[in-house]
C-alpha cells in the first residue's frame, strides 16, 4: 500500500468518526432550517446559493475518493433532467481538499448540475455531514425534508417519492 492511499483512508476513517462525533453533540434534523454555506462553484469559481426560496434542493456532499459517490452521479443527473422543469435544483458540494482530484473524477463522471466547493470546510460541518455521500432534500421554504446517508440503488424510487411530494407541494 503505497503512502497516498493509506492517508487517504486515513482522512475518510476521520472524517466519518468526526461527522459521527459531531452528530451526537447536535445532529441536523429533518424540519430544521437548511444551512446556507459559502461555495463557490467548482470549474469557474462564481457562488453558489443554498438559499433559493421557491425552488426545492437535492444537496449531495460527495468526494473524488468516495466509491458511492461515483455511483449516485448518474442517479442525481437524472433527478436533475427530470424535475427540472418542475423547481427542483441539484447542488453537488465537493469535500475534496485538493480541487484538481474532484476535477479529475468529474471528468470520469461527467454531470451537469451544479457542482461546488467549500473552500473553508464549513459546509460540511454545519450541514454535520455522516457519511459520503451524504444527501439533503430541502423544501422550497428551506426546510430539510429528508436526510440520505450513503449511496443505496435499492433507495432511489423512494428519494424519487419523496421529491415528487416536494415538487408537487407549491
Amino acid at each position: 500500500m503505497n503512502m497516498f492511499n493509506f492517508s487517504r483512508r486515513v482522512l475518510a476513517r476521520g472524517f466519518v468518526a468526526w461527522g459521527c462525533f459531531a452528530a451526537a453533540a447536535q445532529a441536523l434534523e429533518v424540519g430544521a432550517a437548511a444551512p446556507n454555506c459559502q461555495l463557490k462553484q467548482l470549474t469557474d469559481g462564481q457562488a453558489v446559493s443554498l438559499a433559493q426560496p421557491g425552488k426545492v434542493l437535492y444537496v449531495d456532499f460527495w468526494a473524488s475518493w468516495c466509491g458511492p459517490c461515483a455511483q449516485s452521479m448518474p442517479f442525481l443527473e437524472a433527478l436533475k433532467n427530470e424535475f427540472q422543469a418542475q423547481g427542483l435544483e441539484v447542488v453537488g458540494v465537493n469535500v475534496d481538499e485538493n480541487k484538481d482530484e474532484a476535477l479529475a473524477f468529474m471528468k470520469k463522471h461527467p454531470v451537469s448540475f451544479t457542482l461546488a466547493q467549500n473552500e473553508d470546510g464549513q459546509c460540511p460541518a454545519v450541514f454535520e455531514v455522516q457519511a459520503m455521500p451524504s444527501s439533503y432534500l430541502i423544501d422550497r421554504q428551506g426546510k430539510i425534508q429528508h436526510i440520505q446517508l450513503g449511496f443505496h440503488a435499492s433507495e432511489t424510487g423512494a428519494v424519487r417519492e419523496k421529491l415528487q411530494a416536494l415538487l408537487n407541494n407549491k
